[in-house]
């Protein structure tokens, strides 16, 4: 049975629908905690940091106990219909902070609502990814699908990116803490209209025996292989130093950029930026890998990317006003995060191969559970960084404006958001270098040798 339009549909829509969740948590949870709400930044960092280690420790969990689940409705839909609900609910219930909580309680109440949606949105991401399997028969129709979904995901993401403060804006009427609310019960609403249709549209077609490994089993299998560790350390490098810019840009816009209508000039830019990521995944890509090998491709990413963050430092220190200027730095560090999100998957890949070339294991299962678990480690690490900056140049709502203006407290947030991601990548690039062996004439000698092994 091949896969029918609706049912492909309805599950590049579940993506959509799940990456605006994530999408809003990652990039404005910091801002809301420690800008609208006045938490410190410091505990906020932590409390950040904290629950995404957690979580990340989570998903093998998630990952055994969805292998083991067996019900008339299958293995896979029972935690994406229920995941997503609770998720929606808590969610909501995470921008919905009653007014009267301060203090302590406030406290309580904001680690608690921000660890369970942690642990509610990995019931549902968890096996959305698992069932491809059981969904499509086909390994070319698996291809597809795999396909279709990142690319709706990016959608997803990126439409928060883009219209997130001009809806609260709206929503609150310039009080960006009941507009917050309102657009995350519009977005948890969204969210579980999704699941419920991808569920209703979506069968799962054959029954897939899942190897129900321990967790101990899962981290040796990917310490055997020192590529894919290889792999899963640079990226974390490289997205810790991605998400502290994307944390810190919105401060960037408010206090440095600043002018009334500083929200129109952020939403310009987020337009425009995730509009290169997507085309530079798409076009950009496939273009410049006819020319260039994989670990070519690569090197380029991180040398756009430093050249973007290096142009712009030299915009921010001019002191200019036109969002319009931004675009060429942005350009440079949202086209290279284009490139090196397909590169990271693609190297993920090839570690498969190589593992079963070096060890006669096939870890797929292990090694991209990894992916999920090293992009939440380094959004974690990144807000943290992220809050320590905000709490040492005292960047906060709760500031008086003239501190907020100071030099130093300016000049701090543009180096931090500047400087130390270009730290990261550089370390990310002399790590690579050293330890990465699969180039393009070296998949080419595993995969022949594990044709031959097949025969």
């Amino acid at each position: 049975m091949n896969l029918t339009a609706k049912e492909k549909i309805s599950y590049g829509i579940g993506a959509v629908g799940k990456d605006m969740v994530y999408m809003l948590t990652a990039s404005y949870i910091l801002y809301f905690y420690e800008d609208i709400l006045g938490v410190s930044a410091v505990f906020t960092g932590i409390l950040l940091l904290a629950a995404r280690v957690f979580d990340a420790a989570n998903d093998p969990v998630m990952g055994i106990l969805v292998a083991r689940t067996k019900s008339r409705f299958g293995r896979f839909r029972p935690w994406l219909f229920s995941g997503t609900i609770v998720n929606a609910l808590v969610l909501y219930a995470m921008f919905a902070v009653p007014e009267e909580l301060e203090g302590n309680p406030l406290l309580v109440y904001i680690s608690a609502a921000y660890i369970l949606w942690g642990v509610t949105y990995t019931m549902m991401d968890i096996p959305y990814w698992s069932m491809i399997p059981a969904f499509a028969r086909d390994s070319r129709e698996r291809e597809g699908l795999s396909t279709l979904g990142r690319t709706c995901a990016g959608i997803g993401s990126a439409l928060v990116t883009v219209i997130t403060m001009q809806a609260v804006y709206l929503l609150g009427k310039g009080n960006e803490r009941i507009g917050f609310k309102w657009f995350a019960l519009i977005v948890a609403v969204f969210f579980a209209f999704t699941a419920v249709l991808m569920c209703l549209c979506i069968k799962e077609k054959s029954t897939v025996d899942m190897p129900v490994n321990s967790i101990g089993d899962m981290f040796r299998a990917l310490i055997r292989n020192d590529q894919a560790m290889t792999v899963v350390i640079s990226i974390v490098l490289i997205n810790c130093s991605i998400y502290l810019t994307s944390n810190l840009v919105i401060y960037f816009f408010k206090y440095d950029f600043g002018g009334e209508g500083w929200q129109n000039a952020y939403t310009l830019f987020n337009t425009f930026g995730g509009g290169v990521q997507i085309l530079s995944m798409m076009l950009l890509y496939p273009l410049i890998r006819k020319f260039l090998s994989t670990v070519q491709v690569f090197r380029t990413g991180l040398g756009m990317a430093v050249l973007g963050y290096a142009v712009l430092l030299i915009l921010a220190c001019t002191n200019m006003s036109n969002v319009f200027l931004l675009f060429l730095p942005g350009f440079f560090i949202f086209g290279a995060n284009g490139l090196l999100t397909i590169l990271t998957t693609v190297f993920l890949a090839n570690s498969v191969d190589y593992g079963e070339w070096k060890n006669g294991s096939r870890d797929e299962s292990v090694i991209f559970s990894m992916q999920t678990f090293v992009v939440k480690l380094a959004s974690g690490v990144a807000a943290l960084l992220a809050s320590v900056c905000l709490a040492v140049f005292q960047i906060s709502d709760n500031t008086e404006a003239e501190a907020v203006a100071a030099v130093q407290s300016v000049m701090g947030l543009r180096l931090t958001m500047t400087v130390l991601p270009v730290i990261g990548l550089a370390a990310a690039a002399l790590f690579f270098g050293k330890k990465f062996r699969l180039t393009d004439e070296k998949m080419e000698e595993i995969g022949e040798a594990l044709r031959k092994g097949a025969k």
